[in-house]
């Protein structure tokens, strides 16, 4: 047998000026070892621009994945990868500079166990390279009502690292701006929901893989700087029409039967709470992209409904681990526990 094949694939689409800014360091710092095999894949959701030529002309040795059409991030990732052939994929976005040594320890935790599915490094801001960053931070986590959010980031606040979160800990999610997955097991969880298009479709993969009985795992010696909002600004609509759609999506897909009820009901309630926080804050198209994705949520309840998975691990306890028993939305605004520090361990599962 060979060694071990590891795939760092970066999804783009009309990104040539990321590939200019960033590909080189990861060509430079993503070099094969004696434990295992490197390849660096763009792979091309139907760009417009001349992405494709720039790979091409300038970095031959890169491979290069040519999607028919713009499937998003989970259906372009979802096309391409069936054309790659790994044991480890590398999803990375094109808005992120790696450091040197970023692959080996998030691969050799991933080869050396076999409970764990994918792992995530330590992602800082690019603009502020001292803070951690929105997207990933130290490793995702949820509440018990579906609320995302990171070690070093819970919404909008950002912690600075001062090497709080250097050690490696199992975590809920790992983000999709730099994510270390099995190709077994992105496989066998039935790889990113194409439902999702963009947004939260890795934790929803996490989460699947969770109750397939993985975990998902944070390698803080492992550091990558990101931009973030490379493809979709924060402040666009959209970007909140999918958040909150595709958070209500994976909650139907994955609740256990006990909290299933009562969660989808609260949230419609804190939804529509947070629709009218947008409307006060002068922002209305936000709020009706809230509207929107709860119309859109309604019309495929049915379909992601039928996406649970059957048998009895609806009546276990989920491998709740790494999930907040509380409502993080109240502590974050009502008690001002902005940082995760000040959450408590007894509070986890």
């Amino acid at each position: 047998m060979g060694l071990p094949k590891i795939a760092v694939v970066i999804l783009n689409w009309n990104g040539k000026s990321w590939l200019s800014k960033f590909l080189p360091s990861v060509t430079q710092h993503s070099l094969p070892t004696d434990a295992y095999e490197v390849d660096v894949v763009v792979a091309d959701n139907c760009s417009t621009d001349d992405s494709v030529a720039y790979v091409k002309k300038h970095h031959p040795a890169v491979s290069v994945v040519e999607n028919a059409y713009n499937a998003g991030y989970a259906g372009g990732y979802n096309l391409a990868l069936q054309q790659v052939q790994a044991d480890v994929f590398v999803l990375l976005n094109s808005d992120v500079e790696v450091t040197p040594g970023w692959l080996h320890a998030p691969v050799m935790r991933l080869l050396q166990n076999d409970e764990i599915a994918c792992v995530q490094p330590k992602i800082c801001s690019y603009q502020q390279k001292n803070f951690l960053e929105y997207a990933g931070g130290a490793g995702g986590f949820i509440d018990r009502f579906g609320y995302p959010f990171c070690r070093g980031r819970i919404f909008s606040t950002l912690e600075e690292d001062t090497r709080q979160y250097n050690t490696p800990t199992e975590i809920f999610w790992a983000s999709g701006a730099c994510l270390f997955v099995k190709a077994s097991c992105f496989r066998e969880a039935g790889e990113l929901d194409e439902d999702f298009f963009a947004h939260m479709e890795e934790i929803d993969l996490c989460w699947r893989l969770k109750n397939l009985g993985y975990t998902c795992w944070y390698e803080p010696s492992s550091l990558v700087y990101h931009v973030g909002g490379g493809t979709l600004q924060s402040i666009n609509p959209r970007k909140t029409y999918l958040n909150f759609r595709n958070n209500l999506f994976m909650l139907v897909k994955n609740l256990p039967r006990s909290f299933f009820t009562r969660t989808i009901l609260l949230r419609m309630i804190l939804d529509g709470i947070a629709a009218i926080k947008f409307v006060f804050q002068g922002n209305p198209r936000h709020a009706y992209a809230v509207f929107s994705a709860h119309m859109s949520f309604y019309r495929h309840f049915t379909r992601m409904y039928k996406k649970r998975p059957e048998g009895d691990w609806l009546q276990k306890k989920l491998k709740l681990s790494c999930v907040y028993r509380r409502l993080v939305v109240f502590d974050y605004y009502v008690k001002g526990k902005t940082m995760f520090s000040t959450l408590k361990d007894k509070d986890f599962y």
